[in-house]
């Protein structure tokens, strides 16, 4: 693992972004990583620009802020034109088509669709579940980037609410990501 690993997720109040950072965070914690997580959002959440920014480390951690995310996870327009160039060559954008409509193709970092929201609505007839398919698929990420299985499992124990669905939601996202 690097000694840094940064995720940034980024879209508007109401699609579980914060809660996103969140769990990745505390998931991270039960692999025995260190963790900083900061979250910004308009003064109303619902509908409002919301962002996550996760840092995880074997280490001690300098600094939260994230200048060079590894990850980011796309889950509006405004916000991918926001943070789009601050991602290297080597990072990843992983984007909700549904809610980013233009690409950059000029970006030198890898740009990969994750539908979602479709995927929500296909699976569950609900869209609440987006969220816990974006986790499922970076559960696969970090498992690559970490070195470690059972990230997924870790995410599963975080959130009891709906847990089947969540179990289901998340594996969708996890073997989208094959």
């Amino acid at each position: 693992m690097k000694d840094r690993l940064e995720i940034v997720a980024s879209g508007f109040g109401g699609q579980g972004v914060v809660r996103l950072g969140q769990v990745l965070g505390e998931a991270a914690v039960k692999e025995g990583l260190r963790v900083t997580m900061l979250k910004s959002h308009g003064t109303e959440m619902r509908g409002g620009y919301v962002r996550s920014q996760v840092v995880l480390s074997p280490k001690t951690i300098d600094s939260p802020m994230c200048e060079n995310p590894d990850f980011f996870v796309a889950l509006s327009s405004a916000a991918y034109n926001r943070f789009k160039d601050t991602v290297p060559q080597e990072g990843l954008i992983l984007f909700d088509p549904a809610f980013v409509e233009e690409i950059d193709a000029k970006l030198p970092c890898a740009q990969r669709e994750l539908p979602a929201k479709q995927l929500a609505l296909d699976n569950f007839g609900r869209v609440i579940f987006s969220n816990s398919i974006a986790l499922g698929a970076m559960a696969r990420l970090l498992e690559g980037q970490l070195k470690k299985e059972g990230i997924l499992e870790s995410l599963l124990e975080i959130i009891p609410k709906f847990h089947q669905e969540n179990r289901d939601a998340f594996e969708i996202g996890y073997n989208y990501m094959n």
